[in-house]
């Protein structure tokens, strides 16, 4: 199986991967995952005041930041992961990456805000939801 799992270092990416290590048996003997982290863009003035080598270095430690306790307690307990570095809405590249890459899922922890303030701010997992052909396991 081929599992898409979205990280950006909160306790609810812990809880998502706490999840997969616990029921790795479920996602077949030897699942494929990876990790994605998706930066949210810079404003185009600012990126330009600092210039491109700046704004590169700051979404690689935004992703090194976001994804590294993933990555080393997936390989604490067996498991490889690839990972994946995008930079955008989260919730849009998130269902691009999992149907250009021939997800079979995608994994991800859910903040539960609730309805009114999903209204009012919107939501990653939501928008996953509804832009994503994939199945999509929330983790809450």
């Amino acid at each position: 199986m081929k599992i898409l799992i979205a990280v950006d270092g909160s306790e609810y990416t812990k809880k998502a991967v706490d999840y997969l290590i616990e029921h790795k048996s479920v996602f077949g003997d030897k699942p494929q995952l990876s990790c994605i982290h998706v930066s949210l863009t810079l404003p185009p003035r600012a990126a330009s005041a600092v210039g491109k080598e700046v704004v590169q270095g700051y979404y690689a430690d935004e992703t090194k930041a976001a994804s590294d306790a993933a990555l080393k307690k997936l390989a604490k307990a067996g498991i490889t992961a690839k990972l994946i570095a995008k930079v955008g809405h989260p919730g849009d590249e998130i269902a691009k990456a999992a149907e250009k890459g021939k997800f079979d899922m995608v994994v991800m922890g859910s903040h539960g805000h609730g309805t009114f303030k999903n209204l009012i701010m919107g939501s990653v997992a939501t928008k996953v939801l509804a832009n994503c052909k994939v199945p999509v396991l929330l983790i809450r």
